[in-house]
């Protein structure tokens, strides 16, 4: 997703990174370039959090990079059409969106289209409407897929023709929240429950490396510690663990096959799910930690590359460049 360079402040922005480049300027990421084509972008799912998409696609942009395909669940499947629709140049938008949206605007209340959902899809309809794409998934520039549920098998689905708009709305239709979509027969509902960072669907497309943009404390390393002993911090605790679980699971998998690059947001402090005040926050900080890691990325075979990783030892020196501070987690 070419680009405005951007500069962050507080905990976050003290990460003794450098400064982003000029508006419009490109910058040489060896690394990245160098991965094996096909290859997919990855867009996670996350809510409110997925500002820090945005920032993610900055850093890409302004090293000129152009994936071969796309593929998103929930807020990361629109976030993904989008970029696939514009994909030079969506960073810069999908700022000015993330900028100025408000949770009412998404998720309205007082509209209760039936009685699946507490909120109605209308805002979602709008926003799609208002993002300048086509009527159909073939039409985008960039081939792209958006990942729901068969809510009555559980199993993922890849949605990567026909109508883009019930795509869309089907992969964020956050069960119980939003009203599931029916779609050639099926139900689907968010593709976040099953595949909230869609590796697999990468995979199974036939994508030949992977760089990953994900969001949320769930994709970062958990650190050990016990909950209040409250019903809803137990509660919240085994659904992060749950979720992280399975995110790594899923990495792990793909990363034994293809070279699997999960871009940093540094991101310490993420908001409430319903707190859309904080998206130059996680974009600024986003921004600045992606294009650093990419700037010192080096890929050399299989495996999962990420910033986490450079807290422990190389476990195969061979498989990594010996000149990258990134290391391959095995």
């Amino acid at each position: 997703m070419t680009g405005v360079g951007r500069a962050t402040t507080g905990v976050e922005g003290t990460l003794g990174l450098s400064s982003s480049p000029p508006p419009g300027s490109l910058v040489s990421s060896e690394g990245l370039h160098a991965l094996p084509r096909p290859v997919a972008v990855v867009v996670s799912a996350g809510g409110v959090l997925g500002a820090a998409h945005v920032g993610g696609g900055y850093a890409l942009e302004e090293r000129g990079f152009v994936p071969d395909m796309i593929i998103g669940s929930s807020v990361g499947a629109l976030v993904g059409a989008i970029a696939a629709a514009h994909p030079a140049g969506a960073a810069p938008w999908l700022d000015g969106v993330w900028s100025r949206l408000r949770r009412r605007e998404v998720y309205p209340l007082g509209y209760l289209p039936s009685r699946t959902s507490i909120f109605t899809d209308r805002g979602l309809r709008r926003l799609i409407a208002r993002s300048g794409l086509p009527s159909r998934i073939e039409e985008l520039a960039v081939p792209f897929t958006a990942v729901a549920m068969d809510l009555r098998t559980g199993a993922p689905v890849s949605l990567d023709h026909g109508d883009l708009e019930s795509a869309l709305l089907a992969s964020a239709a956050i069960p119980g929240m939003l009203p599931p979509v029916d779609r050639e027969g099926r139900t689907l509902v968010d593709g976040g429950v099953i595949a909230h960072v869609p590796v697999l669907a990468a995979l199974r497309a036939g994508a030949a490396s992977v760089v990953v943009l994900a969001t949320g404390p769930e994709n970062s390393p958990l650190r050990p510690t016990v909950p209040r002993r409250r019903p809803g911090a137990i509660a919240a605790r085994a659904r992060l663990l749950l979720a992280h679980h399975r995110i790594e699971r899923d990495l792990r998998e793909v990363s034994g096959h293809i070279p699997t690059v999960v871009l940093p947001t540094g991101v310490e402090a993420w908001p409430a799910p319903w707190d859309f005040g904080h998206a130059q926050r996680l974009i600024s900080t986003a921004s600045r930690t992606a294009g650093h890691f990419l700037d010192g990325l080096r890929v050399s075979g299989p495996g999962l590359y990420r910033i986490d990783d450079v807290l422990t030892p190389q476990a195969d020196p061979d498989r990594a460049s010996a000149s990258s501070p990134w290391r391959v987690a095995q």
